[in-house]
C-alpha cells in the first residue's frame, strides 16, 4: 500500500465512523463532532507549525484561543451606549496609560546605564504610572459594570458581521504572540513551556475578571451567527420537505441544516489553511525551518537568524489558534471565559498532533478527527462497558453504582491509553512526516 493510498484509507475509515454515528446515534451528533473536529484541526495545524516545523514547545494554546475568541464579542455584539457613557472613554484611556507606563519603563531601562539609579528610576516610573492609571481605570470600569449588570455590564462590540471576527481573532492572537515571543522565546524548551502556560493562565484570568470587557463569569451569550438559526429554518418549506423525506422531525432537520452550513464554512477555512501550510512546508522556507528544528547550531553557523525565525513561526501558529478560537465562539454563540481550561484542552490538542503525526499537516488534521471522535464517544462507550461488566450485580450494589457514576471519566483514561499506544507502536503518528 502506497503512502497516499494509506492516507486515503485512514481518512475513509474516519468518515465511515462518522456515518455510522449518524445512522445509529443521531445526525446532529455526528455533525457536531465534525464541526468541533474541523475547529480542532485548525488548532492542531497551529501547534504543528510551532512544534512540527520549528520544535517550539508551546503549552499556552488555550490563552491564544481564548484571546482570539474575544474577537467575536468585540466585532459582533452591539455596543452598549449607557456603558460607554458611564466609563467607556475612561477605560480606554486607562489602558493607554498602562501601556504608556510599560513603554516608559522599557525606555528608561534601555537609555540609562546599569546601576541602582536605573533600578530606582524604573520603579518610580512603574509606581507613578500605576497610580495614575488606577485613578482613571478603576472608577471607569466599575461604572461600566454597574450598568444593567444582569444583562449588560460591559461595553459590547461594534455590531459588525460576526464572520469578520475570524481574521481579527487571528490578528489579536498574533499580536499577543509577538509580545510573548519577545519575552519567552529565548528560554530553554522546558522553561518556555512553563512561561507559555503561565501567560495562558494570565490571559484567561483577565478574560474572567475584566467584566467591563467580557462580562467575566456571567458570559456573553446571544452572539450573532453567520448561518441561519434553526428557529428560522423550521419555517422554511424546503426544510419541512427534507424532514418529511428523511423521516426526521422539523426541528432536528433544521439543526442538521445549521450544522451542515457551519461545516461548509469551517471546511473552506481549513482547506485554505492546509493549502497555505503545505505550500510553506514544501518551500525553501519550510526546509529552513526544519533545518533549524533539527540542528540550531548548524543553522546559526549557516547564517540563519534562528531567533527571528522562531518568533515568526510562533506568531503564525498562535494566529491560527486565535482564528480557531473565534470560530469556536461563533459556533457556540457565546463566550464563556470559565470554560477555558489550559492544561486539560492543551493536552487534548497535543495528543491530536502526536497521534496524527508531528510535522505532517494532514496528520494533524486526521489526529484532530480521531481524538475528538474518541473524546465524544468515550463516555457512552464507558457507560456501556460498565453496564455490561456489572450486569450481574443488583441495582442496589455499591460497586455498580460507583462504576456507573465514574464512567464519564473513561475519556481521560482513553486519551492516555491512545497516547501511550501510539508512542509505543507508532511513535511518528498515523501519518508520519516524510
Amino acid at each position: 500500500m502506497t503512502f497516499a493510498i494509506r492516507n486515503i484509507f485512514l481518512f475513509g475509515l474516519m468518515a465511515l465512523a462518522l456515518v455510522f454515528t449518524g445512522m445509529y446515534q443521531s445526525w446532529p451528533l455526528a455533525l457536531t463532532i465534525v464541526n468541533m473536529a474541523l475547529i480542532s484541526a485548525i488548532m492542531a495545524l497551529g501547534v504543528n507549525m510551532q512544534w512540527g516545523y520549528a520544535g517550539i514547545f508551546n503549552v499556552g494554546i488555550m490563552g491564544f484561543t481564548a484571546f482570539g475568541g474575544l474577537a467575536a464579542v468585540l466585532i459582533a455584539m452591539p455596543p452598549v451606549p449607557d456603558a460607554w457613557a458611564a466609563g467607556g472613554l475612561g477605560a480606554i484611556m486607562g489602558l493607554m496609560l498602562g501601556a504608556a507606563t510599560i513603554f516608559a519603563a522599557i525606555i528608561v531601562y534601555r537609555k540609562m546605564a546599569p546601576g541602582k539609579l536605573r533600578g530606582l528610576s524604573i520603579a518610580l516610573v512603574i509606581i507613578v504610572g500605576y497610580w495614575i492609571t488606577s485613578m482613571i481605570y478603576g472608577p471607569a470600569t466599575h461604572a461600566i459594570s454597574r450598568v444593567n449588570p444582569a444583562v449588560d455590564g460591559y461595553l459590547g462590540g461594534l455590531g459588525l458581521p460576526v464572520i469578520l471576527s475570524w481574521p481579527l481573532g487571528g490578528l489579536m492572537a498574533a499580536g499577543l504572540a509577538f509580545v510573548v515571543g519577545k519575552v519567552a522565546l529565548g528560554l530553554r524548551s522546558d522553561y518556555l513551556a512553563i512561561a507559555t502556560l503561565g501567560i495562558s493562565e494570565i490571559v484567561i484570568a483577565v478574560l474572567k475578571f475584566e467584566v467591563w470587557l467580557t462580562r467575566g463569569v456571567n458570559n456573553v451569550s446571544g452572539i450573532p451567527r453567520p448561518v441561519t438559526r434553526p428557529v428560522e429554518l423550521q419555517t422554511r418549506e424546503w426544510v419541512q420537505a427534507l424532514a418529511e423525506r428523511t423521516g426526521l422531525s422539523v426541528s432536528e432537520m433544521a439543526r442538521v441544516v445549521e450544522l451542515v452550513s457551519y461545516a461548509a464554512l469551517f471546511t473552506i477555512v481549513l482547506a485554505i489553511l492546509i493549502w497555505l501550510a503545505e505550500k510553506a512546508l514544501n518551500s525553501p522556507w519550510g526546509r529552513m525551518m526544519r533545518a533549524i528544528r533539527d540542528n540550531e547550531v548548524a543553522a546559526r553557523a549557516m547564517g540563519k537568524d534562528v531567533t527571528r525565525r522562531h518568533l515568526m513561526i510562533f506568531i503564525l501558529g498562535s494566529a491560527t489558534c486565535g482564528l480557531a478560537g473565534a470560530m469556536m465562539v461563533t459556533l457556540d454563540g457565546q463566550l464563556t471565559p470559565g470554560s477555558y481550561e489550559p492544561l486539560r484542552f492543551t493536552f487534548l490538542i497535543w495528543v491530536m498532533v502526536i497521534v496524527g503525526g508531528s510535522g505532517n499537516n494532514w496528520g494533524a488534521v486526521l489526529g484532530a478527527f480521531v481524538i475528538w471522535f474518541l473524546w465524544v464517544q468515550a463516555e457512552p462507550a464507558g457507560r456501556w462497558f460498565m453496564d455490561t461488566i456489572t450486569s450481574g450485580l443488583g441495582p442496589d450494589s455499591d460497586l455498580r453504582n460507583h462504576l456507573m457514576t465514574q464512567a464519564a471519566h473513561t475519556r481521560l483514561i482513553m486519551m492516555g491509553a491512545a497516547l501511550l499506544l501510539m508512542l509505543r507502536f507508532a511513535p511518528r503518528g498515523l501519518i508520519p512526516e516524510r
